[in-house]
């Protein structure tokens, strides 16, 4: 790639290049929260950007199906009663995008369920400006109902709450780490001489070696492995916010013996994404395209534990999803419906939530439980 062609690029490239030039390379943890969190070039904080849908980079269960919301509506509802029926019922959204899903649980509750969605709170933390706005507009009719925040300026503890996300934790930065003769390195982001992005291998820093230590990570030579600290970090704030509830995580993901063993996982997990397709370079193109990497719901679990959650299971979404009522919900929306167009595309999103080779068997559910 030219250097015209580097002034041609956006300007999150060329900050990135700057940055780099100016301080030498930098971890690709710092590279990936730049990429996607920077406040006015991110990726998801661009305004002029369609991330989801047909016209977009990916989809997701909400926007897919609103089975998928109406059948976690029914599984909020029998754990509102499992919790007791409290007075106040809090539900907390991190990462919701435009608000598909919380319209889907606010709406199946106020249909099924009026008295417990009358106990309902519904708090939002979403970090694009542009996906809170569109939420708002999503979401004006439960007003009433609903209110956004940052988990981290919540002076809680709640009792009871049920925190969710979806498709949140695959995309927090990520450190990558690289087996090397009997060590380990850490693949930061340096910068050619023709100033293309390019992978470069540091040592790791004593925090980075702690962890290394702690989890007894062992890679074979040229073996990748990410390592999320957000994902921890989110697990403990949850537990910091829930004095009794739970923590349900829906994210693609695999066990931590699965991702160091698996041959097509050596190389690590981190993808780029756009317009639906893999991305040749996950470091062309900076705030242009998705980047994501696979869950280690090993960490995750093991996290909880720590924080003093009992991890109550881990399932696949769509066995999940049949199991809490899906069917049902599809022949309850259905009644609802009487163009038979519509009717056609609620089973066309069955379909996806439900078969072996859909959508949903791609996710996994992590239910844990506190109090």
């Amino acid at each position: 790639m030219s250097s015209v062609n580097h002034a041609s690029q956006n300007n999150l490239a060329a900050r990135l290049r700057s940055r780099i030039q100016r301080d030498g390379s930098i971890s690709f943890h710092d590279w990936m929260q730049t990429a996607l969190y920077d406040e006015r070039d991110g990726y998801y904080l661009r305004p002029d950007l369609i991330r989801q849908g047909r016209a977009g980079d990916y989809r997701t269960a909400p926007e897919t199906s609103p089975l998928f919301a109406a059948t976690f509506a029914q599984y909020f509802l029998k754990s509102y009663f499992d919790l007791g029926a409290p007075r106040q019922l809090i539900i907390v959204e991190a990462g919701a995008g435009s608000g598909h899903f919380a319209r889907g649980i606010l709406t199946a509750l106020q249909s099924s369920a009026p008295e417990t969605f009358a106990a309902t709170r519904y708090l939002i933390d979403e970090v694009s400006p542009d996906a809170r706005a569109k939420a708002r507009a999503n979401l004006s009719e439960f007003g009433d109902r609903v209110e956004f925040c940052r988990l981290d300026d919540l002076l809680a503890p709640f009792e009871p709450a049920i925190i969710f996300s979806n498709e949140l934790i695959d995309a927090f930065p990520v450190y990558r780490v690289i087996g090397r003769g009997q060590t380990l390195k850490q693949l930061g982001v340096d910068l050619t001489e023709k100033g293309d992005f390019v992978w470069a291998e540091c040592d790791l820093n004593n925090e980075l070696a702690e962890v290394c230590a702690t989890m007894r990570l062992s890679l074979a030579e040229g073996q990748i492995y990410e390592l999320n600290p957000g994902a921890a970090a989110f697990v403990s704030r949850a537990a910091e916010l829930l004095n009794r509830g739970l923590l349900i995580t829906v994210d693609y993901g695999a066990s931590r013996d699965e991702l160091l063993s698996a041959p097509n996982r050596f190389a690590g997990t981190l993808r780029g994404f756009r317009r639906h397709q893999f991305a040749a370079d996950a470091l062309a193109n900076p705030g242009e395209q998705d980047l994501t990497t696979t869950v280690d719901w090993t960490a995750m679990q093991e996290a909880g534990l720590r924080s003093g959650f009992e991890n109550l299971g881990l399932e696949r979404l769509d066995k999940f999803l049949l199991n809490e009522g899906l069917l049902a919900a599809l022949s309850s929306l259905t009644d609802q419906l009487t163009h038979p167009a519509d009717v056609i595309n609620l089973q066309t999103g069955a379909r996806e939530m439900i078969r072996p080779d859909g959508l949903a068997a791609s996710f996994q559910v992590l239910i844990q439980r506190k109090g």
